[in-house]
């Protein structure tokens, strides 16, 4: 068998998820996990794993689902490795933020972790007063781009400001931002909330950091080692 991620759009009415699953089921596919990304004005986002017992029948699927009335794919893509538990890996990636020992290893735990908890391409860390880069994960944009994100989107609440590919949470003791991309997928509500909330405990572990520092941490003043780009 092969995984499969289903993002799809349907109404937001008794009944529409199950027609969507039963068509799944008619093609030879399981849906093993749900997850309801965003909901309003009478529709739902949801995505989907799937097992389908092999890629031939990913036309099949798409057009099966699509026939359900009401119902839009925004994407369908395989999933490389084992399958992940959304709630388990948030739970995971706070643990790993929670036991940070320094500012460094925070920025760092958050950049990576971050990344793979929300499925973002790439992650970066940058200051929200300078705009200076402290940390990247994957294929980030150049450091001009994401200095003129936040320049640009910094007096402005987050989910009013990104672009759909985009999601970003200021860290506001830390006086930096956490940045996520990626490429052809949109960012819902419930992954930038997700976002958000990450941001909110690396800031709170920075405060008890902080505390325990002999001087306040700033990355502007921190060791080489936590700026990545030149």
């Amino acid at each position: 068998m092969e995984t499969y991620v289903v993002r799809l759009w349907l109404a937001d009415r008794p009944g529409a998820l199950g027609a969507v699953t039963s068509r799944i089921g008619a093609v030879g596919g399981s849906v093993v996990g749900i997850e309801i990304l965003e909901r309003g004005a009478g529709r739902a986002i949801d995505e989907l794993v799937v097992e389908l017992p092999g890629d031939h029948l990913l036309d099949l699927l798409a057009k099966e689902i699509g026939q359900v009335d009401g119902v839009d794919v925004e994407l369908i893509q395989p999933i490389e490795g084992a399958v992940h538990d959304p709630r388990l890996d948030a739970l995971e990636t706070a643990a790993v933020l929670v036991g940070a020992g320094t500012p460094d290893d925070l920025l760092d735990a958050l950049s990576v972790h971050a990344r793979r908890t929300i499925g973002a391409s790439w992650a970066a860390v940058v200051d929200l007063e300078e705009g200076a880069v402290w940390v990247t994960d994957g294929d980030c944009p150049p450091s001009a781009w994401l200095t003129a994100f936040v320049e640009g989107t910094r007096m402005v609440a987050p989910d009013e400001a990104a672009p759909e590919d985009v999601a970003w949470a200021p860290l506001p003791a830390s006086g930096v931002a956490l940045l996520l991309g990626r490429s052809g997928t949109a960012f819902r509500a419930l992954e930038r909330r997700h976002v958000a909330a990450l941001a909110r405990i690396a800031d709170t572990r920075f405060r008890d950091l902080a505390q325990r520092r002999s001087r306040t941490w700033h990355p502007a003043t921190a060791d080489a080692g936590v700026g990545r780009l030149n």
